[in-house]
């Protein structure tokens, strides 16, 4: 069994890495279901019990590879699906309405009668977060949903969310490379004991030493990423090596390091680097061995300093749906 940590004060418990599935469904290149389905079932054997999931992810397809790879094994995991990014749309929906329906739509898919962690994928600003949250809190009630948590919202959206119902995760992306936002996120999930899911705690694969040119991403949603165009690459990539150096010495990879770098950050922190490769999952869960001394962070944090990557995380027009 691997190291638990709490989704907030929901009294569910997860292991310290969790597995995102995301990539499971064609966005960073084509999937195999076979593949993934292994991947899945390892993860689980190895000790791996939080997965991360999203309605949109594959239009769907990602929540009926997790249901159908998990049909029979359903309380040994914790699931957590997401809704109101609207496929293709470029909208998010949070209107009660949707809610309800999203929720059943994706109950649907999973063959699951329950969902351990629901998110609101995105904060939809034309509604008022305390109605979103008030239908997520019904879901609640009805024994649909475990626990309830948001993606991409600002401290605020967060205490006004929280005074609805409690919050037991805020999803936001968190790594080595993009700090600011997380870390002012966390000063108010921490005042309110909510945890924290790290998304994206590789930076879509940056930190994981395997990439080295901008064709390397071409074709997937990457290279549209300001941190994937060639200058930034350049500028990311030269603080990547610095890492690597550190690994180096601590007998680990660079992927190893950026987690255990992020799991030292605090016990309310929860990683969940997304992979649909079996080594890539192995590795990941052997950062949770690697022990960082407070020298250690110290050359780390010297390496990389807050605010050195170079490139905005997500382009324009996404920027505007994050951080609301």
């Amino acid at each position: 069994m691997l190291e638990q940590r709490q989704l907030g004060k929901s009294g569910i418990s997860v292991s310290a890495i969790g597995l995102g599935c995301m990539s499971m469904s064609g966005n960073y290149g084509k999937g195999d279901d076979a593949v993934s389905t292994a991947v899945l079932h390892r993860a689980l054997e190895r000790g791996i019990d939080f997965f991360d999931s999203a309605d949109i992810y594959g239009n769907g397809h990602n929540e009926k590879l997790v249901g159908a790879a998990f049909k029979g094994k359903r309380d040994r995991i914790v699931l957590a699906t997401k809704f109101g990014n609207l496929i293709g749309s470029g909208q998010v929906d949070g209107r009660p309405e949707y809610v309800m329906q999203a929720c059943d739509a994706s109950l649907q898919r999973l063959g699951f009668d329950h969902i351990d962690l629901y998110y609101a994928h995105r904060i939809d600003p034309n509604v008022a977060i305390e109605d979103t949250v008030g239908a997520m809190a019904k879901l609640v009630q009805q024994g649909k949903v475990k626990a309830l948590g948001l993606s991409e919202a600002h401290p605020d959206t967060i205490r006004r969310a929280h005074k609805v119902h409690p919050i037991s995760a805020i999803q936001t992306e968190y790594s080595l490379l993009y700090r600011k936002e997380a870390e002012e996120t966390l000063a108010v999930t921490r005042e309110l004991g909510i945890s924290f899911v790290a998304y994206s705690p590789l930076g879509r694969s940056m930190l994981t030493g395997a990439i080295s040119s901008a064709d390397q991403v071409k074709g997937d949603r990457r290279e549209e990423h300001p941190r994937f165009q060639p200058d930034n690459l350049k500028k990311n990539l030269e603080l990547v090596a610095k890492l690597q150096a550190i690994a180096g010495e601590k007998g680990c990879t660079v992927s190893q390091l950026a987690l255990a770098w992020l799991l030292a950050q605090g016990k309310d922190i929860i990683p969940i680097p997304g992979t649909k490769r079996m080594e890539r999952m192995e590795e990941n869960v052997g950062a949770l061995a690697v022990k960082l001394m407070p020298q250690d962070l110290a050359k780390i944090e010297a390496a990389v300093p807050r605010g050195s990557a170079a490139g905005e995380r997500y382009p324009e027009g996404a920027l505007k749906r994050v951080y609301v």
